[in-house]
């Protein structure tokens, strides 16, 4: 394998991607949802629907854009070899952050009355230290705390992460492009000494957006959706959000390396085995989120308490049942079926579809979870005023992935290079894995082309 060529020509694509599909559709899509956004404030009726979903999609796209990091955490953590063509498509996430901690500021500004208004009759009913802790002040300054706190890291840990990239990238980069490589790399000086200096660093920075990962969004998930039915509690529902939220980043990887390997012209390099290798991911995180629904539901059921059990009745009948069946469906069943097999995993179509499916259900799961503990209705109603901040906030993280596509390397060369020398190695072996085969891994060829 010619190591310095192959070098040269990842370094190459990982500069050469526009993603101006991301870019004309995420703008397209956030002037939309500004337009019924803005139409909506005008009534306070339909004021009130808009922030509903504002909380939806910003619990929502926060998880996804969390998650997607804490993927990248994790592999780091585990010291993973498989994933080197294609974390970036997942660290470029954290370009979302800012969004996500400007819509935090607007929820407990300007949106607070509209979301949180209920929780004034409530509050005086509750014990004083339930009372304190759902404060308005107590509540916006853990979550932006504990969020600044959270992003601070993971910024961090992908700058750290990209930081050999960018040294390599230098003398390819172009413009605004190339004087950012020179201004963050300054001080890295590529050697084996700053190499391991940086892979100590990245290693803590993993471990600890990890242990804040979980701790943060159990507050996101407390305060984002338990509070909004003061009386109902459950322990496990942080948990719950927040690997959700990790399966969720999972999901979306499937899709931004299906698109971003053809789009960057890695498509060849990213073999049937990494395919296989995430869908096996996917397909656990969809077991295991099954499992923490079950595990929650079954405890509230036979506990029979009504300050528990009134959360799920609301939400298991009546009006609101074909959506609960949909996140279901779409969270558990669909997947699960669908991915229970190898081939599956491995072709771009049906990993595509199954992942697409899993992340509309989480969407309806985040709706279901906090809609039924605000809205005036007897059941699910969407219209512009739903339609708005559905636009905006899914415009505005693909402006923000494009943001970062245009700004960073979007493949690592020293990361791909050690995943293809894994899988080039596996042709050597007479005897392959029973899922696998000699032509689920990239080949000499490949790296020549």
């Amino acid at each position: 394998m010619d190591t310095a060529r192959l070098r040269q020509r990842l370094a190459a694509n990982s500069l050469a991607g526009r993603f101006d599909l991301f870019l004309g559709i995420g703008v397209g899509l956030a002037i939309l949802g500004t337009i019924f956004l803005l139409r909506s404030l005008g009534d306070d009726e339909a004021a009130h629907r808009m922030w509903h979903l504002v909380q939806v999609n910003w619990v929502y796209f926060t998880g996804l854009a969390g998650g997607s990091v804490a993927f990248a955490a994790v592999q780091k953590i585990t010291n993973a070899r498989w994933s080197g063509l294609v974390i970036r498509f997942a660290e470029a996430s954290v370009a979302f952050f800012p969004i996500s901690l400007l819509a935090l500021v607007l929820i407990f500004t300007v949106g607070y009355h509209h979301i949180y208004g209920h929780m004034a009759e409530v509050l005086p009913t509750l014990g004083p230290g339930k009372r304190w802790w759902l404060w308005h002040g107590v509540m916006f300054a853990r979550l932006l705390i504990g969020l600044g706190a959270l992003y601070w890291v993971g910024w961090r840990l992908v700058r750290a992460d990209m930081l050999p990239d960018m040294f390599a990238a230098r003398g390819i980069a172009a413009g605004r492009r190339a004087a950012r490589f020179e201004r963050v790399t300054r001080g890295f000086d590529g050697s084996e000494g700053s190499l391991e200096t940086n892979e100590r660093r990245i290693r803590r920075l993993a471990a600890i957006y990890a242990v804040l990962f979980a701790l943060v969004f159990t507050l996101v998930a407390f305060d984002g959706m338990m509070a909004l039915q003061p009386h109902w509690f459950s322990n496990l529902f942080g948990g719950w959000y927040f690997m959700g939220s990790f399966l969720g980043g999972h999901m979306l990887l499937a899709l931004l390396m299906i698109y971003g390997g053809r789009h960057l012209g890695i498509d060849d390099l990213i073999s049937p085995k990494q395919r296989h290798d995430l869908g096996k991911l996917c397909f656990g995180f969809t077991v295991f989120w099954a499992y923490l629904m079950w595990a929650q539901f079954q405890v509230i059921w036979y506990g029979n308490m009504p300050e528990e059990t009134g959360f799920v009745f609301s939400r298991l009948w009546g009006e609101w049942v074909p959506i609960a069946r949909l996140v279901f469906l779409g969270m558990f069943v669909v997947p699960f079926i669908g991915l229970l097999g190898v081939a599956p995993k491995k072709t771009r179509a049906t990993l595509a579809l199954f992942a697409t499916v899993s992340l509309v259900a989480l969407w309806l799961e985040r709706y279901i979870l906090v809609l039924p503990s605000v809205t005036r209705y007897e059941g699910p109603v969407f219209g512009l005023p739903e339609l708005g901040p559905t636009l905006l906030f899914a415009g505005l993280y693909l402006i923000a992935y494009t943001l970062f596509a245009r700004s960073f390397p979007m493949v690592s060369p020293r990361l791909a290079e050690i995943t293809l020398q894994r899988e080039v190695g596996h042709h050597a072996v007479e005897v392959f894995d029973h899922e696998d085969a000699d032509r689920d891994y990239v080949h000499e060829a490949d790296l020549e082309r």
